[in-house]
């Protein structure tokens, strides 16, 4: 966890280390008849908890955030425990997957199971986001909604998405504001974040029926 603790104070976070080594522990241990994540144990310091926390930066103080495809916990776990100030939902349609989650219950932390195009959650959230959840379009689609008006989507994608993220510029009442860039220390994996500002409601019939989406993206 040293390592882990270095990163941290250069991203101006601390974190209870032992609640991370038991979450880890209790991750892989659960793993083990559950296929919860396919990241070995020893990178999971840095490919789950450091890589969910370089958004951190991007959130400003107090805001509510929805993480949209949690699975086991990432980002919200990470930075629901990294930020207290931040007010965390995170949101699976996986039960087994919340059901580990459950396990690692957290102040500021709540769980909400289903799917973003069937919960109907409308202009809740200041900030969305998710960690490989779909293709960008995709996720785009299923982030707007639930992002209020003047809150922002940041998406957590891969320098692969960046000619995407240009053409998706202006969809869904969401206009780009910026791109940041971060690399992931050790292994020098490049991450980009785009900010996506919602600037207007989402259209009426967004996000479509899954069946839908899957056919045709915008």
């Amino acid at each position: 966890m040293s390592d882990l603790a270095t990163e941290l104070t250069k991203l101006g976070l601390t974190a209870d280390l032992e609640a991370i080594a038991a979450f880890e522990d209790d991750l892989y241990a659960q793993n083990a008849v559950m296929n919860l994540t396919r990241v070995p144990r020893e990178e999971a310091w840095l490919r789950h908890i450091l890589d969910s926390l370089l958004i951190a930066e991007f959130i400003p103080q107090g805001c509510s955030v929805l993480d949209i495809g949690t699975g086991p916990g990432f980002p919200a776990w990470p930075l629901a425990l990294a930020r207290p100030d931040l007010t965390v939902t995170a949101m699976d349609s996986s039960g087994k997957m919340l059901g580990f989650l459950r396990r690692h219950p957290l102040p500021n932390l709540s769980i909400e199971q289903g799917r973003a195009e069937e919960l109907g959650l409308q202009e809740a959230f200041d900030v969305v986001t998710g960690r490989a959840l779909a293709p960008l379009a995709i996720q785009l689609e299923l982030s707007a909604r639930p992002c209020r008006k003047g809150g922002m989507v940041l998406p957590m994608r891969t320098p692969n998405d960046l000619p995407e993220i240009e053409r998706l510029a202006s969809v869904l009442g969401l206009d780009l504001e910026e791109v940041h860039r971060r690399t992931l220390p050790v292994i020098d994996a490049e991450r980009v974040f785009p900010v996506y500002r919602k600037v207007e409601k989402t259209p009426h019939g967004y996000p479509r029926p899954w069946a839908k989406i899957r056919e045709r993206t915008f």
